[in-house]
């Protein structure tokens, strides 16, 4: 792990102030970063194998940058330079299984250009990690804890072998538990910092379709997986389908909208 020899915050909450017609949400996170026992802090990272990037940072991801509400500080662990990469995210229910997996055994090998940005919760996330991973595709998993924390236990060794090989990422310091709301925070990261959004599986009312929302909201292409009518795990897409959202019927239906738009 790199020394980390940056200060907490490259510019005070006063400095960027005085910049002149200050994002008064940033400010405030600058306020609140003022007053972190920081010597702890990064103590406890360096104990713990965990660096961290402001959003001054080369490192930071652009389009991450460009959203609503980026977060001040990412922690990490692993190859920071995939932030620097084309990401394409891939989420869908807990539930998925056979078709998810199919369907992505086909999909991943298109995106070898990307790295698959999901949120390493169980189901479709693993799924799409596992995949990327068998096909020496790197991958980012955005936690919605801290890194000290994992959830659920049965992505724990899908973890292990990201944050050796890859990356994961979050906004939250070390020692952060789980909390429901932590989880909405983290699909807006994954909407954030990708091109297009996947959405393979989802019941009506489903985490992965906000995330396709949040994505939305940030101009980005969308994408979902037409499912069989009678399924309570393709609703949700196929709503979205009819909504304006891309169906994927082959792996070109994403990369071709990919490549017209790719950025330089």
């Amino acid at each position: 792990m790199k020394e980390l020899k940056y200060s907490f915050a490259h510019i005070t909450a006063k400095e960027y102030k005085n910049l002149g017609d200050p994002n008064e949400t940033l400010y405030k996170k600058l306020r609140i970063a003022e007053q972190l026992d920081t010597d702890k802090i990064l103590d406890g990272l360096n104990k713990n194998g965990i660096s961290f990037i402001t959003i001054n940072d080369p490192e930071y991801p652009s389009l991450l940058k460009e959203t609503y509400d980026p977060p001040y500080l990412l922690y990490y662990k692993g190859d920071i330079s995939l932030l620097k990469k084309q990401s394409f995210a891939i989420v869908g229910s807990r539930k998925a299984a056979t078709y998810t997996k199919a369907a992505l055994k086909q999909i991943i090998p298109y995106l070898k250009d990307y790295c698959i940005i999901s949120g390493l919760a169980y189901g479709a996330d693993d799924i799409a990690h596992r995949i990327a991973i068998d096909n020496n595709i790197p991958t980012i998993g955005v936690l919605g804890f801290g890194h000290n924390t994992h959830y659920p236990k049965t992505t724990e060794q899908t973890r292990n072998i990201i944050e050796e090989k890859y990356l994961t990422i979050s906004e939250f310091p070390p020692n952060s538990q789980i909390e429901r709301w932590k989880f909405v925070s983290r699909n807006r990261l994954i909407a954030g910092i990708a091109v297009g959004t996947l959405v393979t599986e989802a019941e009506i009312k489903s985490g992965s379709l906000i995330t396709l929302e949040m994505a939305m909201d940030e101009n980005r292409h969308t994408f979902c997986l037409p499912g069989n009518m009678t399924s309570q795990l393709s609703i949700g897409t196929n709503l979205r389908i009819q909504e304006g959202s891309i169906p994927v019927v082959f792996p070109e239906d994403i990369t071709t909208i990919l490549n017209e738009s790719k950025i330089i």
